[in-house]
Parts: C-alpha cells; sequence; structure tokens
C-alpha cells in the first residue's frame, strides 16, 4: 500500500508548460485585482472628511479615533493622494524610543564634536521631499516610552537633530483602548497634542464606496478678503469666553480616559482660534465647526465656546429696535429665540414707549416670517412691561390669539399627565 497520498488533477503546480504569449494563471488574478482596485472619487458632502482636511490645511497634528476597519487608513491614502502629497506611514508600536528621538552615532571626536542623534530613513526622506503627510497609525498601542519620543516629533517636528519642513503634516490614528491590540491609554502630553476626531462609517458612503465610487477629499477653498475678520472672530470669540469662565483656561480632567483624549490648555485654546479662523475662512457648517471645536478643547468646553460664538452672531438689540422694519431675524429657531429675549431685555432695561412698541412689531414680524411658538415667551414678558399710561398697539392682536393658544395647549397637556398619573396610580 502506498505510504503517499495519490496526486489529483488539482494538485498539479500551476502551468508547468506556460505557453509563450499566453498570460500565466496569476497574470490572470492579477488583472482581477486590478479592476478590484480601480475605483474613482466624487465630490460630496462629508463633515468629519471636511474636519480632517481643514485641521491639515491648518498644519496642525491631528487624531482619528475609531474602531478597527471602518477606514481611518484608506481616508489618509485618500487624502495624501488628494493632496498630492507623498504617504509615509510608521507604526507607532513597532517602533523603539531611539527611532523618533535619534539613534547617537559616535564621531571622530566625541569630546569635541559631541555625538550627534541619527534621524531614522522615513523623516531623511521626508526632508529630502521637502513635503507629505506623515502617518502615524495605531497610536494607542504604542507603550509610554515611544509616546514619551513622540512629543518633540509632534509639536517641534524635530527627529533628533533632524527639522521637519513645513511642507509635512502629521495625521495619526488610534482604536479605543478597549478594541486596541495590547492597548494603551495616551498620556495627558501627548494628548493635548492633537486635534481629536471622532471617525465613524457612514452607511450610504460605505455602500456608494464599495461599488466603487468614494467621496474626495480636498482642501477648503479659503476667502481670501475675509481672513483678516475671520483670524479677529476667532480670538474674540476665545479671548472673551476664558474672561468669562477663567477655570476653562486649563482644566486638566481626572480620568485617565478623558487625559487621553481632548482637554482645554493654553496650547489647545490656541489650536481652537486657529481651527475657528480656518473654518470662517471656509465658510464651513456648524457641524463641522462643532468637530473640530470639541476635538481640540473637549467637549465641555467646546459646547460653551459654541455656544459664545452663537450669542456674538446675534444682532444687536438697539439696532432692531431702531429699525423694526427692516429687522433681518436669524432663520434658526435657537437663536431667533435668543435674538427676540435679547430686544425684550434691552427694553426692559432702559423701558421707553417708543421702544416698548418697536419690541412689538418685531414680535409681529417673527411671528410672520418663523414658528409662532418662539413669540409666546416674548411677547408674555414684554406685555408685563407696559405702564399705565401707554397705550395697547394694534399688534398685541394679532400675537393674542397665539399666546392664549399656547396657554391652552400647555393647560392640555398638564390636564393629559394628571390624568395619565391618576390611571397608573389607580392600576397599582
Amino acid at each position: 500500500m502506498p505510504s503517499h497520498t495519490p496526486r489529483t488533477a488539482t494538485d498539479a503546480p500551476a502551468d508547468p508548460f506556460p505557453v509563450p504569449g499566453r498570460p500565466s494563471r496569476l497574470d490572470v488574478a492579477g488583472q482581477l485585482l486590478a479592476l478590484l482596485r480601480d475605483t474613482t472619487t466624487e465630490p460630496r458632502p462629508d463633515d468629519q472628511l471636511e474636519a480632517l482636511t481643514l485641521a491639515v490645511a491648518a498644519d496642525l497634528p491631528v487624531l482619528l479615533w475609531g474602531e478597527p476597519g471602518i477606514g481611518k487608513t484608506a481616508a489618509l491614502t485618500q487624502l495624501a493622494e488628494s493632496l498630492d502629497l507623498p504617504l509615509t506611514t510608521v507604526i507607532a508600536s513597532v517602533h523603539e524610543p531611539s527611532d523618533f528621538s535619534g539613534l547617537p552615532i559616535v564621531g571622530d571626536d566625541p569630546a569635541e564634536q559631541g555625538i550627534p542623534m541619527a534621524p531614522p530613513d522615513w523623516a531623511v526622506r521626508l526632508v529630502r521631499a521637502g513635503r507629505g503627510l506623515l502617518f502615524l497609525d495605531e497610536l494607542s498601542t504604542a507603550p509610554p516610552a515611544v509616546q514619551a519620543a513622540l512629543l518633540r516629533l509632534v509639536l517641534e517636528r524635530r527627529i533628533g537633530s533632524l527639522q521637519l519642513p513645513p511642507g509635512v503634516r502629521i495625521v495619526a490614528a488610534a482604536n479605543p483602548r478597549g478594541s486596541a491590540a495590547d492597548g494603551w491609554e495616551l498620556s495627558p502630553p501627548l494628548a493635548n497634542r492633537f486635534v481629536h476626531l471622532q471617525w465613524t462609517h457612514d452607511h450610504d458612503v460605505v455602500i456608494r464606496g464599495l461599488g466603487g465610487t468614494w467621496p474626495r477629499a480636498t482642501l477648503p477653498g479659503l476667502d481670501a478678503g475675509n481672513l483678516p475678520a475671520a483670524v479677529d472672530h476667532a480670538r474674540r470669540a476665545v479671548c472673551g469666553l476664558l474672561t468669562a469662565r477663567p477655570a476653562l483656561v486649563h482644566r486638566l480632567p481626572s480620568g485617565e480616559t478623558r487625559r487621553g483624549g481632548a482637554w482645554p490648555s493654553p496650547r489647545s485654546w490656541d489650536m481652537t482660534i486657529r481651527l475657528l479662523a480656518f473654518a470662517n475662512a471656509a465658510g464651513s457648517s456648524r457641524e463641522v465647526l462643532s468637530m473640530l471645536v470639541r476635538g481640540a478643547v473637549g467637549d465641555g468646553p467646546g459646547l460653551e465656546l459654541l455656544a459664545a460664538l452663537d450669542r456674538m452672531d446675534l444682532p444687536d438689540p438697539e439696532e432692531l429696535l431702531a429699525d423694526p422694519a427692516g429687522a433681518d431675524l436669524p432663520e434658526r429657531g435657537d437663536r431667533r429665540q435668543a435674538t427676540l429675549d435679547g430686544v425684550v431685555a434691552a427694553v426692559r432695561r432702559r423701558p421707553d414707549r417708543s421702544r416698548w412698541d418697536a419690541a412689538w412689531a418685531l414680535l409681529v414680524r417673527a411671528l410672520e416670517t418663523g414658528a409662532p411658538d418662539l413669540v409666546v415667551v416674548p411677547a408674555t414678558t414684554l406685555a408685563a412691561l407696559r405702564q399705565e399710561d401707554w397705550d395697547v398697539p394694534e399688534s398685541i392682536e394679532r400675537l393674542a390669539g397665539v399666546v392664549a393658544l399656547s396657554r391652552r395647549a400647555d393647560l392640555s397637556q398638564e390636564r393629559a399627565a394628571a390624568r395619565t398619573g391618576v390611571t397608573a396610580g389607580a392600576g397599582r
């Protein structure tokens, strides 16, 4: 009985006798792979991609946080191609600290010349190219010693004695500790050097991308005539908030996990000013602005800054009272509500018959151009400011029905809630 398994036809080596001029089986497989890799891009609104390109344009280090397999590396590859930047990928966790701080090289006379720190080959290639996108992948798997060595690279762009050129941008990617292989929390000094962006997958983008068309990453167009105003607006917003809330200037989180993310410091507020200026000059949406601001200083301080920006962008109540017929009220509901509240507050501070009448005219204009429920509270407050010798303007008649209807709706809701509570109590 033979000691080996008989060979079948399928076990025969591929193309044992290739025919000249005929492609081999591997050649055909290569053609199929080329077709699968043949994808295209299209201009498509994508908030997180726009936030990434804005931060890159602002020359700030960016850290993409996301679960494995959702396309962080693919997005960086496509971004480098779109910006025509050579991509250099460095897996931080497989390197030693000396790979980022430089390897000591002994010269002819160390006592006279010292011992220079030689940079790695990828850094030399970046300097020779004069530009590029440095991608630090798997950052959350780098041990603390490697993270410490990365501090100078990320902030000062220095590796040993080598200075990276201004044309080099730095983007990193990391998985949350729970889904990272031997994951570590980022050290607070390293985390505070990045703009943290949460990277998630969009169902429609993924489906269309798997079909062969992905969104295109393009640098935002900046309005050259708006640059000084954008810088001034950004500085006033941040300085105004920190003047009113000095505790936000520097607030190191207490938890280890939160220290490895975005938190406020003078460094990250300086980054925020830069991001605000770029977003204003590019005319970015509020969603993109929110991603950038919260990615620099954290959710709480970031939301406070966004609220402060809304207040800055509101119309001046005194200008509205001076010309109620030509008033341009904000379209967004929350901003319109804040504007009307500001107008009523201005009348309360300096009550005057003409100002009171102008405020009613503004409420009527708001009723005609927006949601009626937004004028209920301002109208009720404004009515309480009436003095005895002030005649009731005709415009109040148009608002009286809205206020009464709103009160009846609130009363009905309270009665329904009371009935529900009684029924639930009887059921027990």
